[in-house]
Order: C-alpha cells, then structure tokens, then sequence
C-alpha cells in the first residue's frame, strides 16, 4: 500500500489531474490518488470472444475469494455460473490450490484473473479442475506479464487457451499458439472521449 501511494502521488506531482486505471489487482488503490480516477475493466471484450469459441454448458471460475467480483462480471455477461477456487500459501514463494466450490464436471470452465505473472496459481486451478472432470479449461487475464516459464506452465497444465489483453506488450519469444491477445484500444478510446465531453465513464459496463 505504501509503494501504491507514493507512485499516486508521483503522478500527480507530474501533473495528471484525471487518470484511467485498467483492472486494479486491488480495488482500494483507486482510493490513493488525489485526483478523479475511472476504473475500466475488459470484461464485454473478454464475454464477446467467448461466444464465438461455441463453449457448452459453460462454468466462470474465480481463482480465489477476492476475484468473485471480476468472475462475476463475465458470468452476468454470458448468464453462466461462478465456481470458486480455494488456495493457500505454505510461503511466501508458493501456491496451493486445495479445493474447488462449485459444478464443474463435464463443464467447459473460464478462469477470469486480472494478471498472470508466474503461472502457478492458474496452472494449479487447471489441474485442479481438469481432476474434478472439467471438460475445457481457458484462461482468461488482463495483464499477461508472463514471466520465466508461465506459459510453459499453462500448456503442461493443458490449458486450451490463454485470452490476455494488450495493457501490457508481450515479447516475441513469449508468444504461444495458445495465447489470445484482445485489444482494450477500442474501450480505452470511447473512455477518452467520455471524459473530455463530460459523459458518464461508468455507463460503458452498465
């Protein structure tokens, strides 16, 4: 939270008096800066493609408790249900997942992140799922930092597919057959012209 406020506060001081954030790992850092901030999130751009990919009898999955709101989202999207994964952290370095809530047998399952930076807690969710007779399993995350071997992970993991977008740019050698990347372009530039005609950001994920 310390570092949140002080990179808050170093934008301001460079003169931002209006920020668009995109997909905050937490939500409470909206509240550091001093300025009006808006909080935009992929989750029409992320339901859209997943209607063309023909999944049946389709189950969201939250990889935790604290991403229930963004899983939620997609699955009031699609009208689908949520399934919740449960992890622990033996320490600081690692991740288990110990249980899954939820109907995901015999399901085609989405795991909605807001970044994937190792791989491990979504490739172990995978497993998981694949162990309790999930039929598909994709992944779905805003910002793909991707480091060291996470797609390596994900495809040992056999995830069919990796929808990311483009806030944060992915080096050649880290492109996969298996990775999706969706422009936010679009909904950054409507959010755009939003602000500057003083109309309502907000409205665009009513």
């Amino acid at each position: 939270p310390i570092t949140a406020k002080l990179v808050a506060n170093f934008i301001t001081l460079a003169g931002a008096d209006r920020l668009l954030l995109f997909d905050l790992h937490a939500e409470a850092i909206e509240g550091f800066f001093d300025v009006p901030t808006d909080h935009l999130s992929p989750h029409r751009i992320v339901s859209e493609h997943l209607k063309t990919l023909g999944l049946k009898h389709l189950t969201i999955v939250a990889p935790d408790a604290g991403g229930g709101r963004r899983a939620e989202a997609v699955a009031n999207d699609l009208g689908a249900p949520i399934a919740f994964g449960y992890k622990r952290r033996p320490d600081e370095q690692s991740v288990e997942v110990i249980a899954i809530s939820g109907d995901v047998k015999g399901r085609d399952c989405v795991v909605v992140e807001d970044i994937i930076t190792t791989g491990n807690t979504v490739s172990q969710l995978a497993v998981a799922l694949r162990q309790q007779g999930a039929n598909r399993v994709l992944i779905a995350a805003t910002h793909p930092v991707l480091s060291g071997d996470a797609m390596q992970k994900l495809r040992k993991a056999d995830v069919e597919e990796v929808i990311v977008t483009d806030t944060v740019p992915i080096s050649p050698e880290k492109m996969d057959a298996r990775l999706k990347v969706l422009s936010v372009a679009p909904l950054l530039a409507e959010a755009i012209i939003r602000v500057h005609e003083n109309r309502s950001v907000s409205e665009l994920f009513r």
